[in-house]
């Protein structure tokens, strides 16, 4: 508890003196602008929004959480490209007044140009990634199976992170089940993050429910849970996927028509716990169907220790990195992870992998330098 208490403080004392920094540079860009502009009221007006991201977490009645809620997601977005923005330009005047590019005392002109570059290209990044997080892009993955296990030619779909209770999440919804059916897959697979934490969150789930019903397969629609799946909602989450006709795999296995077995696992790091359920080894779901001369293919939300499957499966689904969503967070994700997107292999004995952007968005509703995706995988015998 104490670790936690720690590192929160250590977040927060972060966060609030990077906060004080963008707030300090923008003042002085606006009176340059608006010299009559009054520093109490931008004070007050700045701490406010910064702070609805603390202030969203409190019990307040749920109209206004939600109101913070949406603030705080879009804010997000733009406190990270103002914070880049804005130390991009101060190294550049500063490398500017070392090479004497600039002189001293630096002009009030270039001070207004400095500002005005940085408000140009924070409003129109955020923009495009709050544009580009509406549209969804396809992509497809031929997936050859080694040997002669695979009867026929499988069309699958793979999605992941919808992230339903996040800002936006239920308007592409509709969007998402009608491109999937446009893909008439056999079967689809949710690679965890269906939810957001919070089941209470979701604004109409009886609709949401009700999409979900008209997914069109011939094998049906599968999810195993990600890290957001859990917490104090846990059981309404299971119930709503239940109504929605989409089985749950908690490390368990189906065998598809006598044509492959698919394995759901348990995320390792749920936020707020799974009920109780705990996630096994490997080796324990796969003693179980060891007899069984079938292709494996395993969903698991987040694509770490890809050593556990080594030459035990033959292909891995994955999620959860979103590609870091926002660049240059995909810089950070591909550092963290072995593979943070698409498809990879080890070596010819080792299982295919592929790991989705998702189909939602976690946090900032904006994609910029990343795709909401539906992904085609074409298993090949």
């Amino acid at each position: 508890m104490v670790g936690v208490v720690f590192a929160f403080i250590i977040i927060i004392s972060i966060y609030g003196s990077a906060n004080y920094y963008i707030a300090r540079k923008t003042y002085q860009w606006l009176r340059l602008v608006f010299p009559n502009i009054k520093p109490k009221l931008y004070t007050g007006i700045y701490i406010f929004i910064a702070s609805s991201i603390i202030l969203a977490f409190l019990p307040l009645p749920s109209g206004i959480k939600s109101v913070l809620g949406w603030i705080s997601a879009y804010w997000m977005g733009v406190f990270a490209y103002l914070l880049l923005f804005i130390l991009m330009a101060n190294l550049i005047l500063f490398i500017g007044s070392l090479l004497k590019l600039i002189p001293k005392p630096m002009p009030r002109s270039i001070h207004l140009y400095a500002g005005l570059a940085v408000f140009l290209l924070t409003t129109s990044i955020v923009s495009y990634g709050i544009y580009n997080a509406t549209q969804i892009k396809h992509v497809s993955y031929d997936i050859q199976m080694e040997g002669d296990r695979l009867p026929e030619d499988i069309n699958m779909v793979l999605i992941s992170d919808l992230h339903l209770g996040a800002v936006n999440s239920e308007k592409r919804l509709e969007s998402i089940v009608e491109n999937i059916n446009l893909l008439e897959p056999e079967i689809v697979t949710i690679a965890g993050d269906l939810f957001n934490d919070d089941y209470n969150a979701i604004k109409n789930p009886e609709k949401a429910i009700e999409l979900l019903k008209n997914i069109k397969t011939k094998y049906g629609v599968y999810v195993s849970l990600g890290n957001h799946d859990g917490g104090d909602t846990f059981d309404e989450m299971v119930r709503f996927l239940e109504k929605s006709n989409i089985t749950l795999l908690n490390d368990e296995h189906v065998i598809i028509d006598d044509k492959f077995i698919l394995v759901g696992r348990v995320d390792p790091s749920p936020i707020g716990g799974f009920g109780g359920l705990q996630r096994k080894d490997i080796m324990e779901i796969l003693t179980s169907i060891n007899d069984i001369d079938l292709p494996i293919i395993v969903m698991d939300h987040t694509p770490s220790k890809l050593e556990l499957y080594e030459d035990k499966i033959d292909l891995l689904l994955a999620g959860h990195t979103h590609r870091g969503q926002l660049f240059p967070g995909s810089l950070i994700t591909n550092a963290i992870f072995e593979v943070d997107y698409g498809h990879y292999q080890k070596n010819a004995t080792s299982p295919h992998v592929i790991v989705s952007s998702g189909v939602g968005t976690w946090g900032m509703p904006m994609r910029v330098g990343t795709n909401n995706e539906i992904v085609s995988i074409n298993l090949r015998r």
